[in-house]
């Protein structure tokens, strides 16, 4: 997908069972693909989605979120992560979606500060038991790449970027920043 295609209208089975509409008729839709389920780059990332989800929503977005892992690798993974998770173990939306996997998502160097910070986050979670501790074998493997898409109701994508390295997405901020541009509401 790349800006102003269309992305057709489907439904997406949450990891809890729920129904999400892609495209979400009411609102915009951050579609985010992560790594796989437990990935610390990944966890760290969401936390910050999570702890920000009211100015999320306030602007107007669903935040929908993908990864290459399956739903039960993911549930005893992302317990506490309160938004619309999709497990994709086949892919089938990375690759319309042109998400690629590919081995600089971990050998470039612009990712390892991301990958300390989160190992070292990771380690504090699992020993104050509030986390499991990261798969050894992860479903789809560890070489995935990020990729964020903002989605209209009508389906048409207003802003989309493809990671280069396992921790090129957007912030919350450059989220909001491109909500803002794409309907003129500011925060």
């Amino acid at each position: 997908m790349s800006l102003s295609s269309s992305v057709p209208a489907r439904t997406l089975i949450t990891i809890a069972g729920t129904e999400v509409s892609v495209p979400d008729p009411n609102r915009l839709v951050h579609l985010q693909f992560r790594r796989f389920a437990g990935c610390p780059v990944c966890s760290l990332h969401l936390r910050s989605f999570v702890l920000r989800h009211h100015e999320i929503t306030a602007a107007g977005i669903h935040e929908v979120v993908v990864f290459h892992s399956s739903a039960t690798e993911l549930r005893a993974q992302t317990a506490a992560v309160p938004l619309d998770l999709i497990a994709d173990p086949a892919r089938a939306l990375y690759r319309e979606f042109g998400v690629e996997s590919s081995p600089r998502a971990l050998l470039d160097p612009r990712g390892w500060p991301a990958i300390i910070r989160s190992v070292a986050n990771e380690i504090r979670a699992v020993r104050r038991h509030e986390k499991p501790p990261t798969p050894a074998h992860a479903d789809g493997g560890r070489l995935g790449l990020p990729a964020d898409f903002l989605i209209a109701p009508d389906g048409t994508v207003l802003a989309a970027k493809r990671g280069v390295h396992l921790d090129d997405q957007w912030s919350v901020d450059e989220l909001l920043a491109h909500a803002a541009r794409t309907t003129g509401v500011t925060r």
